[in-house]
């Protein structure tokens, strides 16, 4: 392999990350969460609790803990995965009422927002 090519593969796989996702490791997406408020048991099997900053969401792990950012006011909270949802292909998040009304949503019903898992390894 000619060197100029390696140099610029390696280029590439070392500063690719950070160029595209704004850091190596950092896992966000955005799009539309809802609330809910009903249901005695979650598909964890914890009880829900309506008050709790608690998500559901379809595909990480239960105890992942992310951060939610309502886009239309910056109004950001970490909430804890124990439910599977939410069920409209549209939405990324479900939270709980509590959750819904500390960002500052509830009353709409919907919010864009941006959700980041939190590494709860990272020193404080």
């Amino acid at each position: 392999m000619k060197p100029i090519l390696r140099a610029a593969l390696v280029s590439a796989a070392i500063f690719a990350p950070v160029f595209l996702n704004g850091a190596a490791h950092a896992e966000s997406w955005t799009g539309k969460a809802s609330f809910y408020s009903h249901g005695t048991r979650t598909a964890s099997g914890s009880r829900f609790q309506p008050n709790a900053l608690t998500a559901a969401h379809r595909s990480l792990p239960f105890g992942t803990v992310l951060r939610v950012t309502n886009l239309a006011n910056q109004r950001s909270i970490l909430v804890t995965v124990n439910d599977r949802g939410p069920y409209l292909r549209s939405r990324i998040l479900d939270v709980s009422s509590g959750a819904a009304d500390a960002l500052g949503f509830r009353g709409a019903g919907i919010a864009q927002v941006r959700i980041e898992k939190v590494d709860r390894t990272a020193s404080l």
